[in-house]
């Protein structure tokens, strides 16, 4: 992959620089979209031999033409050290740009977002000189968008729910709502697309929802023609040689249902290894991605909710 999920997190702020207001607004920060961005250098080193780097950094205007500046740090686990450097990086921005800094921390994990959102204070006593009270996004506050309707008003929300929910049971729903959504957007702005796909697939890296993404892209989003896409197709065609496309689907079908933690019966199972049909395989993969119960990846019948509850508490 070409980038981690770490630069994912904290580059789509600056694809689409109103996605900070937005995303915040539910939790309690009421402010408007910015009417300008320039993004900044994201050196903050000094004179002294030691190297200090922030993530993105983004001049934000307001409609009342008031500057902030967008601090924005992501986070994949608890680091000691930052409690050192990020009050440093907004001493050293604030000093440098006369313009008041914004920390956002965007952790993939609920338990480093808990540790993100302590604050930072600096003095003796109790009275410290300085304050630092980060704000935070991760899975505990990001919404679950697995709605294509939901994806399609505001696709950079679903790219960070995606992101972010990556390790939950809710993520193949969210990526199919986002596949929908970014094929319908490829008539609009192709470019825009492209740009939300690659993303996707870097900050969901190579784990399970990656192998899913790649999946959706080959197929649902064959159009694009980016670099990343075509490496996604090259290591489809690669793992079809290598295992055969009918066994390498059937591998991830099985992947899939469990890591959603849905029972998969000995008879399922022999049933989704021995099928060599890549139609019937590839039907059987978007139905795992929502399907409340095995049941009904093999089936064309309406789930029935009350049933799937039933059998989901057994």
């Amino acid at each position: 992959m070409v980038s981690s999920p770490h630069e994912a997190m904290h580059r789509i702020f600056a694809q689409d620089p109103g996605l900070f207001a937005r995303a915040m607004r539910p939790h309690g920060l009421d402010i408007a979209e910015p009417v300008s961005c320039t993004q900044l250098p994201t050196d903050a080193t000094t004179v002294e031999p030691l190297e200090r780097r922030i993530d993105t950094v983004l001049r934000l205007t307001d409609p009342d033409g008031s500057d902030y500046l967008l601090v924005v740090e992501a986070q994949g686990k608890e680091d000691a050290d930052k409690h050192f450097s990020w009050p440093y990086y907004l001493g050293y921005l604030y000093a440098k740009y006369r313009v008041p800094p914004v920390l956002l921390v965007v952790c993939n994990k609920a338990s480093t977002a808990a540790w993100a959102r302590e604050p930072v204070r600096i003095g003796i006593g109790k009275r410290p000189t300085l304050t630092l009270e980060p704000m935070v996004l991760g899975p505990h506050n990001t919404a679950v968008v697995t709605s294509p309707e939901q994806a399609a008003q505001d696709i950079a929300i679903t790219v960070l729910s995606a992101i972010l929910h990556r390790d939950d049971e809710a993520c193949p729903a969210i990526l199919k709502a986002l596949s929908q959504a970014l094929h319908d957007l490829e008539g609009v702005d192709a470019e825009q697309a492209r740009c939300y796909t690659e993303l996707t697939a870097q900050g969901l890296g190579n784990g399970w929802a990656g192998d899913i993404w790649r999946n959706l892209v080959a197929h649902d989003l064959s159009f694009f023609t980016s670099p990343l896409s075509e490496e996604i197709r090259d290591e489809g065609r690669a793992r079809g040689k290598a295992e055969g496309k009918a066994e390498g689907k059937a591998e991830l079908i099985l992947q899939l249902l469990e890591h959603r933690g849905l029972q998969i019966s000995p008879d399922d199972r022999s049933r989704v290894t021995g099928c060599t049909d890549l139609d019937t395989l590839d039907t059987w993969f978007t139905r795992a991605i929502t399907a409340a119960t095995t049941h009904h990846v093999f089936t064309d019948e309406a789930p029935d909710q009350n049933q799937d509850e039933n059998q989901r508490n057994r």
